[in-house]
């Protein structure tokens, strides 16, 4: 397993001669350590203008002052403990990455993904949901692969007429996650890396796709990272590899 680390990290160091793109998206296991370390290498060789975490609401990054805290402080201030993501000390060596680049978040805060399993996406993203590709429905075929994946990521235990709405909050987070990306490059003048799970970075129908459809003439490279050997579904630029970390079944949650 140690050369894959290895590999791992000596391929992210090597990203920023390579990478000339406007957006870039660093995909991730959420609890993976590895995957974190990778995106703060390829954050600190890139030293883009701006960073855009899926983890961040924009009321939480708001909050972060221009002289990054120490992780305690950090994580105090932003009320981490509450978000149920993975442990901030996973996080925290990006932001360290990031220091003098604006925080931008693109969470969709639990309120406004209720409201929006009964009012529709495009109502609870607001202004310019055609724009970002929310009054269009799927094509057949992906909005059906789209709700395999919700179904096996909820272990089957979601009610079949759930999963049309889990997919519609996907596409929610892609567009939130897109509309903060283009918002940073305009206001900073870009590079932006954008920190999100693998789903929404992949190229196919993530967040590149959205930005594709947005704002065609923005350049975007996207990252996915697989664990010991198993790429996620979807299409990426690259995908670096990486052990997978010891996990619980995660559909005990659902039993």
């Amino acid at each position: 397993m140690r050369w894959l680390v290895i590999s791992l990290l000596l391929c992210a160091s090597h990203v920023g001669a390579q990478t000339r793109s406007d957006i870039v998206i660093l995909g991730e296991a959420h609890d993976n350590p590895t995957h974190h370390a990778a995106q703060a290498r390829i954050v600190a060789e890139l030293a883009p203008r701006a960073v855009v975490f899926e983890m961040l609401t924009e009321e939480q990054a708001a909050r972060i002052p221009k002289q990054r805290l120490d992780e305690q402080s950090l994580e105090e201030l932003l009320e981490w403990a509450s978000t149920g993501w993975p442990d901030f000390s996973l996080y925290y060596p990006i932001f360290e990455a990031a220091e003098g680049a604006a925080i931008y978040g693109a969470a969709v805060p639990r309120d406004v993904a209720r409201a929006a399993m009964a009012s529709g996406a495009d109502e609870a993203f607001g202004e310019d949901a055609e724009r970002f590709g929310l009054l269009d429905p799927l094509p057949e075929q992906e909005q059906s692969d789209r709700e395999q994946l919700q179904r096996e990521a909820h272990c089957g235990a979601l009610p079949e007429e759930m999963l049309p709405v889990m997919v519609s909050i996907q596409r929610l987070r892609d567009a939130v996650l897109a509309r903060s990306a283009l918002r940073a490059l305009e206001e900073t003048g870009g590079q932006v890396v954008v920190i999100t799970g693998n789903g929404h970075a992949r190229a196919d129908w993530g967040v590149p796709a959205v930005i594709s459809r947005a704002a065609p003439d923005i350049l975007v490279t996207t990252f996915g990272q697989s664990e010991d050997g198993q790429v996620p579904p979807g299409r990426f630029d690259r995908v670096f590899d990486a052990p997978a970390p010891e996990r619980e079944d995660p559909c005990l949650a659902f039993r």
